[in-house]
């Protein structure tokens, strides 16, 4: 089977051998990628049923208590519209942003068939992230084009598009296929910068100020409806790990030392563009929010994204100025939306971070 046929079905091979464990690969792999079962990546499949588990739509949430407290005259502090404000640009169009990585590159680059179901769930995910911010904005009576025009038009939020956007342009390229050292590892930066810093360190801060929001019983719907993003993110964050560190097992020779020192540069760049992103966001600070206790998460995040891909730390170490972000994410049970009490979550799904 020639290479070209690692991302897509091609044509039928009449005759050929049943494809085996041993023969799936995470890149560059030549075995029928039609072929789902027998399971190779267990992780990948507990990843894809996880996420089912998790299914949830943005108009379940009221956001009566909401759009009350924002056309209140004093209900909030200009320093928190504008947290909120900016918040939701920069996610309104980076989830966006994130499907099309998905979609368009790591798709196409991933061989194997359990991560590419995953991936699929993913992709509805983003989809239903991205109708959030509609749902918020349409809600609030938010001026759309101000909104969904942030990533062009606000500094701090264009710089971390920018950044982003420069690893997964040339994977784009329908002529753009893996297979040599040089490509296999412009694949794991794609990996890398979506997963591990977008996802996994930009998110953060935009969550630790809603939930800190909601925690003081204000935007309660919409820091609901982050709880639930925060969950899916989570997976999708653990998802991006496992994947590239399955892709250094099976290729070695890609994580060179020179390599790895790459890839902490990255993240020690993305770590200052949220830093960044902060101080944009909260000029002021907030009730027990400022960019100074968001600079020591991110730097505390960072390290722990390092350890993650086995690599040194990047920043002394850090305490987590925010605990009760830990609280947020081990969900095993949410709230009903209709009754706000606490039930047992009835999927059947039992999350286990």
């Amino acid at each position: 089977m020639s290479s070209d046929l690692s991302t897509s079905a091609g044509p039928i091979e009449v005759g050929a051998a049943r494809v085996s464990v041993d023969d799936k690969a995470m890149i560059n792999c030549r075995a029928d990628v039609n072929q789902l079962l027998p399971l190779k990546y267990h992780w990948a499949w507990e990843k894809y049923l996880a996420g089912c588990n998790n299914a949830w739509m943005p108009t379940e949430v009221s956001m009566q208590a909401d759009i009350s407290l924002w056309k209140s005259a004093d209900g909030l502090t200009e320093d928190e519209r504008r947290a909120i404000k900016r918040n939701l640009g920069f996610f309104a169009t980076s989830e966006s942003l994130v499907a099309n990585n998905i979609v368009l590159a790591v798709y196409r680059h991933l061989t194997n068939p359990e991560c590419r179901q995953y991936l699929l769930r993913q992709a509805f995910e983003e989809a239903v992230h991205t109708h959030t911010f509609q749902y918020i904005c349409e809600s609030l009576g938010l001026d759309d084009g101000e909104l969904f025009n942030m990533y062009r038009e606000i500094p701090s939020i264009t710089d971390k598009a920018a950044w982003a956007l420069k690893y997964t342009q040339h994977l784009e390229d329908p002529s753009f296929s893996t297979g040599t050292p040089e490509k296999d590892q412009a694949f794991l930066r794609d990996l890398v910068a979506f997963y591990v810093v977008f996802e996994g360190m930009w998110f953060y801060t935009g969550f630790a100020q809603i939930l800190s929001l909601g925690r003081r019983n204000k935007m309660v719907g919409i820091a609901e409806q982050y709880q639930y993003i925060l969950r899916d993110e989570s997976i999708h964050l653990n998802f991006g790990i496992d994947a590239i560190n399955q892709i250094k097992i099976e290729n070695p020779h890609l994580w060179t030392a020179e390599f790895q020192e790459e890839i902490r540069t990255m993240l020690v760049e993305g770590c200052e563009l949220e830093i960044a992103y902060g101080r944009d966001t909260m000029p002021r600070g907030l009730l027990g929010l400022n960019a100074e206790l968001c600079e020591v998460y991110m730097h505390f995040i960072t390290n722990r994204r390092c350890a993650q891909l086995g690599l040194e730390p990047v920043f002394p170490p850090a305490e987590n100025p925010f605990p009760w972000m830990s609280e947020m994410m081990d969900l095993k049970k949410e709230k009903n939306f209709f009754e706000t009490r606490v039930i047992e979550y009835q999927n059947g799904g039992s999350l286990e971070w």
